[in-house]
């Protein structure tokens, strides 16, 4: 399928900047993909779906404050630094995107805080916009982490187009967030509140953690017309056995199992061995889900409503069938559901 395909009219006040008052005092819109119906319901009423031996597959990733601000040298322009991933504890390497990167050359040298409180050193291009910083840091690596945290912002991304604000710290993370390495949180575990979960605990639900950290690729623009050209960013998946034994148990018994997220989705489809049965991973994944594509593993799937032309909006199509996931977007347009990080949510069964 070609990119052009997945584009859609969102009005620009339909995606939500600012998350609702309380987690789960959402919207939700439940689709059967069986029997093509639409039903507008609250997040809450989830409980309405699911019973006693469930399995939710919830993705446990910590969001850090990858967003830094800071001044090249000499110049003192302002740049500014989007930490991707960590590659070297000792040598303090990061992967990183500059902007503007065009200002940027190797050897540079850039100060963050006000007290230049923290040096990088730029020591390679790996791509056009790219770069591996090293940081020029003395200390414990604790107290490092711990320097960069200080001056790290909460990377809320650019579109809601807003100063980051003191409630995007806690609400830009799910309630069961653990291992800190993602980018963005899985945006379909923000509507779970304590209360919820309990609540979902007491019928019966059981959940099973799985940490996939979430990277730029899900809001990098592709590029590409041809999908099966699309080259997407490797994440870091972790499935420990005790995940794979409760979801394979969940599999096993008949019960529904139900993917929280497209990050989830894409961890069991990633996990899933030629049986059905999911095994435990560690390493790196780089699936990209579209149209067409058979599915092996999840009953169901909760998401939020996505972008035009994002990788999760073509899992979403992939899942819930080409043709009609239109006519749902359709139908959340009209009914003014919000979009994107903070929107509200879908439940496809």
């Amino acid at each position: 399928m070609k990119l052009s395909q997945f584009n859609f009219e969102l009005p620009n006040e339909l995606i939500a900047s600012h998350p609702p008052k309380d987690r789960e005092a959402g919207r939700m819109m439940v689709i059967d993909r069986k029997k093509k119906t639409i039903e507008h319901k609250m997040f809450r009423d989830i409980l309405d779906y699911f019973s006693d031996g469930d399995t939710f597959v919830i993705n446990n990733t910590k969001v850090f404050p990858a967003r830094l601000h800071g001044e090249k040298e000499k110049t003192g322009a302002k740049i500014e630094v989007f930490l991707l991933r960590e590659l070297n504890k000792e040598s303090r390497l990061w992967d990183v995107m500059v902007d503007p990167a065009r200002k940027i050359r190797i050897g540079n040298k850039l100060y963050f805080g006000e007290d230049e409180t923290l040096v990088a050193e730029v020591i390679d291009n790996t791509t056009s916009r790219g770069r591996t910083l090293r940081f020029l840091f003395d200390g414990p690596y604790e107290e490092f982490k711990a320097t960069l945290k200080r001056l790290g912002e909460t990377p809320l991304p650019k579109i809601h187009n807003r100063p980051v604000e003191p409630e995007d710290d806690e609400r830009f993370q799910t309630i069961y967030a653990k291992h800190e390495g993602a980018i963005a949180a899985p945006m379909a575990g923000l509507h779970f509140s304590r209360e919820l979960m309990k609540r979902l605990e007491i019928i019966g639900i059981n959940f099973a953690e799985i940490t996939l950290h979430t990277g730029l690729g899900n809001f990098r623009p592709i590029e590409v017309e041809d999908l099966t050209k699309h080259k997407v960013d490797s994440e870091e998946l972790i499935v420990t056995k005790e995940a794979a034994d409760i979801i394979n148990q969940s599999i096993i018994n008949r019960h529904k199992l139900v993917a929280i997220g497209t990050t989830s989705m894409k961890a069991l489809e990633s996990a899933v061995s030629i049986t059905g049965r999911i095994k435990p991973y560690k390493g790196w994944t780089n699936k990209f889900i579209f149209p067409p594509y058979e599915f092996k593993t999840a009953d169901a799937m909760i998401t939020n409503f996505h972008l035009p032309y994002s990788p999760m909006f073509m899992m979403v199509s992939a899942y819930l069938d080409y043709d009609f996931v239109f006519e749902v977007y359709r139908e959340a347009v009209k009914e003014k559901y919000k979009f994107f990080t903070y929107g509200d949510a879908m439940l496809i069964i």
